[in-house]
């Protein structure tokens, strides 16, 4: 059997009030999938909000660093669990996030725009769907232009919030646009593929928006947004599969904030 080479990228723990399963059970099913690693991305706590349902509070972060310790402590010359953090963004949070961030060593901070959320809807949604998905696309090229992220998490997630208003011909150009930006600054964009058990059924992004990527040289982490353990690496081999038939022969991984590669050919050959 190949050695273990691929790392889960985007996972959770219960601190985001809306995932299930310790981080140990996480680990253990990285370790069945034959993953060399895991990095646990759990949301991060944001500023001035009230009670909130889809993230850790500020005072519960050093609970969450102390959480993913005890499990690199227990899984060690076992599975490689690192710590990591999914980090919204939107203008104006930036230094928040500057001081979240320095906070603690991360591995991979993934970023997020999240649109759906009540807090984000409240401010920037005027009622007019093609809009929002515009501004959307706005807000991820901001997002990798602020330095703040190594991966752009689940990049057309926007399409799940009003199916029926996304067509994909039209909201093109405004994707090509940002990915151009994008792909200047370096930073990469995540295949996760949970986005095959959402509204639209398919990864996020779509393959059609991996082409886009890849003519652009945008590199690719692959990740399964695991908010339960068996969800570890889920759809793993479908989805390198899928990379591999828009031109991409490498997936990406982040340790220390810094980017390794691993031919797709071995990441195959490496799951169990």
């Amino acid at each position: 059997m190949p050695a273990p080479l691929l790392y889960e990228s985007h996972c959770h723990t219960p601190l985001c009030k809306h995932a299930h399963g310790e981080p140990v059970e996480y680990a253990a099913a990285a370790e069945a999938r034959g993953l060399k690693g895991i990095i646990f991305t759990c949301h991060c706590p944001l500023p001035g909000l009230g009670p909130n349902h889809v993230r850790m509070d500020p005072e519960q972060y050093e609970d969450y660093v102390a959480l993913i310790a005890a499990a690199r402590e227990k899984f060690a010359g076992r599975v490689d669990v690192r710590l990591g953090l999914e980090s919204d963004y939107y203008p104006g949070v930036e230094p928040w996030l500057e001081k979240l961030h320095a906070r603690h060593p991360l591995h991979h901070v993934l970023g997020s725009v999240h649109m759906q959320v009540t807090e984000y809807r409240n401010r920037f949604f005027r009622g007019d769907w093609f809009e929002y998905q515009q501004l959307y696309f706005q807000h991820l090229a901001e997002s990798a232009e602020s330095g703040l992220y190594d991966t752009l998490a689940h990049p057309d997630l926007v399409k799940n919030e009003s199916p029926t208003d996304w067509h994909f011909a039209r909201i093109r150009p405004f994707i090509e646009r940002a990915l151009d930006r994008i792909a200047k600054t370096g930073v990469a964009m995540e295949l996760n593929t949970s986005g095959l058990h959402k509204a639209i059924r398919e990864i996020n992004p779509s393959p059609t928006m991996l082409g886009l990527m890849q003519a652009r040289g945008i590199p690719v982490v692959l990740g399964a947004d695991a908010h339960v353990p068996t969800r570890v690496a889920a759809d793993y081999p479908g989805a390198l599969r899928t990379l591999q038939s828009v031109g991409y022969t490498e997936i990406s991984y982040f340790l220390d904030r810094k980017r390794h590669t691993i031919p797709i050919t071995d990441a195959l050959a490496s799951l169990k």
